[in-house]
């Protein structure tokens, strides 16, 4: 039978020597105080070297001084003050070669206790260029936290993103309606009797869309409050009430308003379609305060501007079935509106059909205030388009259709005497024949 036995390698080494293992323990114990001694000679040696380098001892020892040393073969070595002098000079007068042997000595003793000299060499030499690396092992470093940091921001993105499309499933049939011009009171009518929402169009209209300004909601908003102070289900009028906070913006824009829509109708006892206007009918009149009010590119049965101080009047670019441009000389200031910390932000609502848009100024002495009012792409039919008892900065009416077709001996576009202006720039207003738009 055939055995294979392997010799374990830690005795090895013994088997080679022919050592028994306290004698190897002996000698390793040996060899460990002999380094220690030759350390403690090099270092203490190299020490003293660095010392006599820089200072001079003599004066320390002369007063023990002259010594007789028995040497190892027998003879006696006379140690005496010249001979100390003369030797410590000679350290002195070569003192470079002296740190240089000294320290060397030292860096021996150190290296006699590395063992692995090899990897301490690599390290050292790696050194320079390690410091040269550095920059980019930290860039990297820093790559890796940002990518971290974006990985999670995409993430809850993501996750908004998702959330967003739910409710926005959620709300579909009634945002489809109100984009395709539906009033919300007649989305939500369709919706009910068509069956296809039930209870949850309640819901929507409650708690998931809020009726607001933003959103296009009709009602009556108290400046500058987002949500309704009241609204009707038998009325769609968009009536915005200014009272003793500036708002910085007012746009109305790509809206629908009257009788251009089917089933609309103005309510009861108005002849208006747009009203913008100060109230009269007070203790104490108000005015409307505008730093700019832009009137643009919308179509109107019938436009007056009527007792309205301004500083600039640009009207440009409108055409109507008959005009009347006839404002007078005036001397109102430059105007903006401010309110600083108190100052209302902007209301702003695109898209939408009305039965009637009113802004105005109802509480008795107190003017409205607004920074910049923006009506634009307004579309209307069934009444008129009125801005009076306003002050102005900048009044802008540009690129409007006016008119209800009945010739050019009836004025429809009218800006009234009343309508005064420190400077006027009026250009490329034309008269043609234009009727109201179809019900749509």
């Amino acid at each position: 039978m055939k055995i294979n036995y392997k010799i374990p390698s830690w005795y090895i080494p013994r088997i080679r020597l022919g050592l028994s293992i306290p004698i190897m323990s002996f000698f390793r114990l040996a060899l460990k105080c002999i380094l220690a001694i030759l350390t403690v000679v090099l270092v203490t040696t190299g020490t003293i070297g660095l010392l006599i380098s820089y200072v001079n001892p003599t004066s320390w020892v002369a007063p023990i001084l002259p010594i007789q040393v028995e040497l190892w073969t027998g003879q006696w070595i006379n140690i005496h003050e010249p001979l100390v002098a003369k030797t410590i000079y000679y350290f002195n007068y070569n003192m470079l070669q002296t740190i240089a042997i000294s320290s060397g000595m030292i860096l021996v003793a150190i290296l006699l206790h590395i063992r692995k000299f090899k990897l301490y060499w690599h390290k050292i030499s790696a050194a320079p260029m390690g410091v040269v690396h550095a920059p980019v092992r930290a860039y990297k470093r820093i790559i890796i936290w940002r990518d971290w940091i974006l990985a999670k921001v995409e993430y809850l993105n993501s996750e908004s993103a998702k959330w967003k499309t739910v409710f926005t499933i959620v709300r579909s049939p009634y945002s489809f309606l109100r984009m395709m011009g539906l009033s919300p009171q007649m989305a939500i009518g369709l919706l009910a009797l068509g069956g296809s929402a039930g209870t949850g169009v309640v819901v929507n209209e409650t708690i998931l869309a809020e009726k607001s300004f933003r959103n296009g909601d009709s009602g009556v908003y108290s400046a500058p409050l987002d949500a309704p102070t009241s609204y009707s289900d038998t009325e769609n009028t968009l009536r915005i009430d200014l009272g003793s906070t500036a708002v910085r913006e007012i746009t109305i824009e790509n809206v629908s308003v009257g009788t251009v829509f089917t089933g609309s109708a103005l309510p009861s006892g108005k002849d208006t379609v747009i009203e913008v206007t100060g109230v009269t009918a007070l203790a104490t009149s108000t005015r409307l305060e505008i730093g700019e009010l832009i009137f643009e590119k919308s179509r109107c049965k019938n436009l007056t501007l009527s007792n309205i101080n301004t500083h600039t009047l640009v009207v440009k670019g409108n055409a109507s079935d008959g005009q009347s441009i006839a404002p007078s000389p005036g001397s109102a200031r430059m105007r903006a509106i401010g309110g600083g910390h108190h100052q209302a932000e902007a209301m702003i609502t695109s898209g939408g059909t009305y039965d009637r848009i009113w802004i105005q100024a109802p509480t008795s002495g107190v003017n409205g205030k607004i920074g910049t009012l923006k009506l634009s792409n307004l579309f209307t039919k069934g009444g008129d388009c009125l801005l009076s008892h306003m002050d102005i900065g900048t009044l802008r009416v540009e690129l409007n259709e006016i008119g209800e077709g009945n010739g050019f001996s009836t004025k429809e576009f009218v800006i009234a005497t009343s309508t005064q202006a420190a400077n006027m720039s009026i250009e490329d207003n034309v008269e043609v024949s234009i009727s109201e738009p179809a019900t749509e």
